[in-house]
């Protein structure tokens, strides 16, 4: 059944060829963003902020941070879970509804992997300790597509806070559209 969808979407693909402009990349481009997020009820949260994304002609580049305000520790572990590593994901919309979506479809687009961090992730990020760096890949990035940052795979050593999930991967909010 799988492979009949495949062809049956490349069928429909192939006849709006003429329909679609080529993907452009991104130009060199650096914004302040300032992104602050809160997963958690006050006094048990995990804090992510997005301060800059920086894109050049080889790749891109985020400075962003994790501040466990828990009483418990979470493990940072990049790629534990399909769609959980520390990255960006580019999508059509900067409208939290499109994001909801796909994510509820299963149809969420593929993780932009960052392939470094400065300073290192650490392993366990201890109650009430933050971790603040850049994170960054090569590559280009779609011009007119909108970026958000992902921050996964979280996992709590031990029993996670009320209301919180023990595994989970952070995608913010906010959004910040790519220019040529």
């Amino acid at each position: 059944m799988a492979g009949f969808l495949l062809a049956s979407n490349a069928k429909r693909l192939r006849g709006k060829e003429n329909d679609t402009q080529p993907s452009v990349a991104a130009g060199p481009q650096s914004a302040r963003l300032g992104w602050k997020e809160t997963y958690g009820a006050p006094g048990e949260q995990i804090v992510f902020t997005v301060d800059t994304l920086t894109v050049t002609d080889a790749g891109w580049n985020a400075h962003v941070g994790v501040d466990n305000r828990s009483t418990v520790a979470w493990e940072l572990v990049p790629d534990a879970t399909p769609d959980g590593t520390f990255g960006l994901r580019l999508f059509e919309t900067g409208d939290k509804k499109e994001l909801d979506q796909r994510n509820q479809s299963g149809t969420l687009p593929a993780v932009r992997a960052a392939t470094r961090y400065s300073p290192e992730l650490p392993k366990i990020l201890e109650p009430k300790a933050s971790w603040d760096g850049h994170i960054s890949a090569p590559g280009a990035l779609v011009a007119g597509s909108w970026v958000r940052v992902v921050f996964g795979t979280l996992m709590t050593v031990g029993k996670p806070p009320e209301g919180m999930q023990d595994v989970f991967v952070w995608i913010t909010d906010n959004a910040y559209q790519l220019r040529e």
